[in-house]
């Protein structure tokens, strides 16, 4: 913005040397009655130089440098007054005497200047009386009768008024440039007063038009102002103006804690900031992100670990700052009510610190969250690579907030449920415990024990594969979308994670699995429905199922090839064996049957 022409007015201090065209400006020496001015004739410096010598030269003599004896006074010549002065007992100060190696005195020209400044004013003082003499002896002698005493005229040896001369012109000229350049400067200070007041009041306008557009624009976007407490010192009695005159920006969540609602407060500065241009202050905020990390190990041989990955918006406006410290916030509500049940899980153990928990999930799993400053986390963003560990983590992340939202959701509907005398059954309501944590503690263990069920039914298969045997598997470890387990979350339905497996065997038998989470495992089979409580049972359960559906397939081929003798073959379910009778004839087929199945069992093992 350009500035106005009285602020851009300069008045130099400085003595001008040049005029408007550039030429130089003489110094004036005098200024003559008839107005005449009498200027400083500019010199040569070798005429100046050539002066000088020419000087020495007349006062030392033409043979000043040849002399050794130069600048001594003659002996033979009469000494002068001050030497002649010493002879009758007046002492001079030995710093105006110079004495050389012969003990002879000789003036130097600091003694001659002493001198006349010394017999100049009382010359001028011998002249003043010898005028007033003169004048006097002239009065005198000008009387006509020697008898009578003569009579003075009136204006003769009268008392007079003496005043001070008036300064030469030249040297009016200079007061009259130095008190103007006090003036200037007396100017220039209050010149600089108003400036600074003026930029003083324009700041402050300019700064009261942003607070208030600002506060526009945060209530715009449906941020919770709050009126601001009055300051310390203000008068509360009767008739005080009590009104705020400040607001305090909300950004916390509604059914958050008093505490986390006291920290998600923050306030518009009402002066300008070159380090915060957005004016907005957090006095609270902690600048904390929470991380999720998750380790377990790689086939028994290494641990890995993976980390979910933050993302970092850039806070380019007043929404955008404000939604950076929301989610701080958040995040630290979320490790609080982690902190709170961490210590009671009944299904798995947690270490507990200030801004760390480690909880064993699972066998070989851990699950860890850990507050760390959000400068570091920014540094560290940038390695972080997008793998499946890592998108479980993120999973998680996001499905704490969600957690969050639903306890939030539980709380204030039984806030505002029972407001009134609200009873069902005859019994006041009462409030379960939102959990955010056992949850994901719960899919976690889920998800280990679908991969040990998936392994056992995985090695089962192969084993068959390895005999010849075709077998297939289906394995379903989720049975419910996403959007049906994300809408259970939300409105707290009380519904687990469920799936489902089914081995199938030389195209004709089916196995058939359902697990529900955390750890919940039935086997469907034709005669009976089973709940298996452990992998030995599991793997005892499938081998009796596969010997039972070879001995099957075993009668019938052999009914087939007995066909024309009216075979009978059938299943001794008590000796694990496979009988055929025909015209007399008994057949049990265990001992190859045993050899068959003692194979597989090696292999499985």
């Amino acid at each position: 913005m350009q500035e106005p022409e009285w602020k851009t007015l300069k008045l130099p201090l400085e003595r001008p040397y040049k005029d408007d065209q550039g030429e130089h400006i003489p110094d004036l020496i005098d200024i003559t009655q008839d107005g005449q001015q009498i200027y400083e004739p500019r010199q040569d410096w070798s005429a100046k130089l050539g002066n000088k010598f020419r000087k020495i030269f007349v006062e030392r003599g033409h043979d000043f440098f040849d002399r050794s004896d130069r600048g001594i006074l003659d002996s033979n010549a009469p000494p002068n007054e001050s030497i002649a002065g010493n002879e009758k007992g007046v002492h001079e100060p030995d710093e105006l005497v110079n004495v050389d190696d012969n003990g002879q005195k000789f003036m130097s020209p600091e003694m001659l200047f002493k001198m006349r400044m010394e017999i100049i004013p009382r010359l001028h003082v011998a002249q003043g009386e010898m005028s007033h003499a003169r004048d006097l002896l002239s009065v005198l002698l000008s009387s006509s009768t020697p008898s009578q005493p003569p009579t003075l005229p009136a204006a003769s040896l009268t008392s007079t008024i003496v005043t001070k001369p008036p300064p030469v012109v030249s040297v009016q000229a200079f007061e009259a440039q130095l008190l103007t350049g006090e003036k200037d400067d007396a100017l220039r200070k209050a010149s600089n007063i108003l400036k600074t007041a003026a930029a003083s009041l324009e700041r402050g306008s300019k700064n009261s038009e942003k607070y208030w557009s600002d506060a526009l624009k945060i209530r715009k976007v449906n941020w919770g102002l709050i009126p601001a407490p009055l300051p310390l010192g203000s008068a509360f009695g009767k008739g005080a103006d009590k009104t705020s005159k400040d607001f305090l920006i909300s950004y916390g969540l509604e059914e958050s804690s008093q505490m986390m609602r006291k920290r998600a407060i923050g306030h518009m500065a009402n002066w300008s900031a070159e380090s915060n241009p957005l004016a907005i202050t957090f006095p609270m905020q902690q600048k904390t992100r929470l991380r999720v990390l998750l380790s377990w190990n790689d086939d028994g041989k290494e641990r890995k670990t993976f980390t979910n990955k933050i993302k970092y918006e850039q806070e380019s406006s007043l929404d955008d700052t404000i939604r950076a410290a929301q989610r701080q916030v958040v995040e630290q509500e979320i490790f609080s009510e982690l902190l709170k049940e961490a210590g009671n899980l009944s299904t798995a153990s947690a270490r507990l610190s200030e801004r760390l928990i480690v909880i064993e999930a699972a066998q070989g799993l851990d699950l860890q969250f850990e507050l760390v400053d959000a400068e570091v986390l920014e540094d560290e963003s940038s390695t972080e690579v997008n793998d499946v560990g890592g998108a479980m983590c993120d999973l998680i992340f996001s499905t704490l907030h969600i957690l969050l939202l639903r306890s939030h959701n539980q709380m204030k509907s039984f806030r505002l449920g029972s407001t009134g005398s609200s009873r069902q059954s005859g019994t006041l309501r009462v409030l379960s415990t939102p959990v955010i944590l056992q949850p994901i503690i719960d899919l976690l263990q889920y998800r280990v024990f679908c991969d040990r069920i998936k392994a056992e039914l995985s090695r089962m298969v192969d084993a068959l594969s390895n005999t010849h045997i075709s077998a297939t598997l289906r394995f379903e470890p989720i049975g419910e979308s996403g959007e049906q387990l994300v809408k259970s979350m939300v409105n707290d339905v009380k519904t687990m994670a469920s799936g489902e497996a089914v081995l199938r065997i030389d195209h004709r038998q089916a196995i058939r699995f359902t697990f529900v989470a955390p750890s919940t495992l039935v086997a469907n089979l034709p005669q009976a429905t089973i709940p298996v409580a452990s992998i030995p049972q599991l793997s005892q359960l499938l081998v009796d199922e596969i010997e039972r559906g070879l001995l099957g397939r075993i009668c019938e081929i052999g009914t087939e090839l007995c066909e024309v003798f009216n075979g009978v073959w059938f299943v001794d379910e008590m000796m694990c064996r496979a009988v055929g009778r025909w015209e007399g004839c008994i057949l049990s087929v265990t001992d190859y049957f045993v050899i068959g199945v003692s194979r597989l069992i090696e292999h499985h093992s």
